[in-house]
């Protein structure tokens, strides 16, 4: 059923993304009166799954669950209908309208894109607001992983600054160094000032690291595992661990090395407990299993520290919602900067399908949707403005160079640019589902 969840939300925003994608086109079309003959929510070689005709277009829903597309008069694109383009020139074809024209029948669908991610960025700060954990209120410091820590970086340092610049969201700063290729970072460590060099050539590294910090938490029981090593021994939700076999130990990382330290063997845990208002600690010995864990859950980090919420009215909303939509623009331009920077292999996290429709949780959220699907929208955006033939941006680029110049590239050379911008955008397709299938299936 989980699975089931996710697979509905993937189609239901990737269907509106493209459905509101095409209909920029679409609109500038009509507005200028082109003629537009098919409109289609996915592609429909041989066959349509549905399809209805009215005011001269042809409407549908294709079988190949991939993109969508509207097949305008006299334009060059994804069908090479070349035939058409060897006609007289009609005054109802795209090849008919000034320069200005096509540019915004061609840069209508990134522009719909965009204003979608602004809307539902407005939607969501007036309806649930932003809350974040405030790196400020990290109050045990974060936990590094091994990269981090042959960086320098030690088990409770609080970060300070990226580059000089404090850091409020704490769930942006492996983004924020590493989207940003950030030369060095400041912690606070035990009331010292440290600053961290990060290597240029780390950031193929930190890529692949995005558990590169995460935030330290007292080990407070969450949940126990019914007839596992913790459950059997006695601790119960609620029970904080204070030390391990008679050495103070407070923090859950700490546990989880020791307890793999001491797999098959048993153990001692201090244990401070409330009960009737009265806290009291306890001793309990615990048998820890092979692969060194206990079956005890911890709290989440969110009942332990206090989460920032700032709230919008409507007004507010509004400049809340196009600020947010232009950050992500920048932060997703500079990883498709990283894309083409080979020395930080970036290229190598590329994913397809599988890894886009992976981000949607397997339980439905109206709010974890409409994140999701504003971000992709943003995504689609910046994808489809690269200058790249048979993208929406290599349209653009040859649109700009004709207006530039007052001359327009032959048929002949838009045809062949064409077909090698769909050979570039189908090697891609294949590598990026490749690595997914690599790493979801082989690795």
């Amino acid at each position: 059923m989980d699975i089931l969840i996710k697979i509905l939300q993937f189609i239901l925003s990737f269907s509106l993304l493209v459905i509101i994608h095409e209909f920029g086109h679409f609109l500038f079309a009509r507005l200028f009166k082109t003629r537009v003959e098919k409109f289609y929510l996915f592609f429909n070689p041989w066959f349509s799954l549905f399809k209805f005709k009215k005011g001269g277009t042809e409407y549908g829903i294709g079988w190949i669950p991939f993109g969508g597309y509207v097949k305008i008069a006299g334009m060059i694109d994804e069908s090479m209908d070349t035939d058409q383009m060897k006609q007289p020139v009609q005054p109802y074809e795209f090849r008919a309208k000034p320069a200005w024209q096509r540019l915004l029948i061609m840069v209508g669908g990134v522009l719909m894109n965009i204003l979608l991610a602004v809307f539902i960025y407005i939607g969501m700060s007036y309806t649930w607001g932003k809350t974040y954990l405030d790196n400020k209120d990290v109050k045990y410091g974060y936990v590094y992983n091994d990269l981090a820590r042959e960086m320098g970086f030690r088990n409770g340092d609080k970060i300070v600054d990226i580059d000089g610049e404090a850091v409020e969201d704490a769930g942006a700063i492996w983004q924020t160094i590493v989207i940003d290729q950030a030369k060095t970072v400041t912690v606070d460590r035990d009331g010292q000032r440290v600053r961290i060099d990060i290597p240029e050539e780390a950031i193929a590294q930190l890529l692949k690291s995005p558990d590169f910090a995460t935030v330290r938490i007292p080990f407070v029981v969450g949940e126990t595992v019914a007839g596992d090593p913790a459950a059997q021994a006695g601790l119960l939700a609620g029970d904080t661990l204070v030390s391990f076999n008679g050495e103070s130990m407070r923090y859950f990382d700490q546990y989880r090395q020791a307890f793999e330290t001491y797999a098959s063997d048993t153990v001692t845990l201090g244990v401070m407990r409330d009960s009737a208002g009265i806290t009291r600690l306890i001793t309990l010995p615990v048998k820890v299993s092979e692969k060194g864990t206990i079956g005890v859950y911890p709290v989440s980090p969110a009942s332990l520290l206090a989460l920032s919420t700032h709230r919008y009215n409507f007004w507010q909303a509004i400049p809340a919602g196009i600020q947010r939509t232009g950050s992500e623009i920048s932060s997703y331009a500079k990883q498709i900067k990283l894309m083409f920077t080979p020395k930080t292999e970036a290229y190598k996290s590329l994913g397809g399908v599988i890894a886009i429709g992976n981000i949607f949780p397997n339980y439905w959220s109206w709010e974890q949707f409409w994140r999701i699907t504003a971000f992709l929208s943003v995504v689609l955006a910046v994808m489809n403005i690269l200058p790249i033939p048979a993208l929406d941006g290599g349209h653009v680029l040859f649109l700009l160079v004709e207006v530039i110049t007052g001359r327009r590239p032959s048929d002949k050379f838009l045809e062949r640019a064409q077909l090698f911008g769909i050979i570039i955008l189908f090697a891609l397709l294949i590598y990026a589902n490749g690595n997914d299938i690599y790493r979801f299936f082989i690795k």
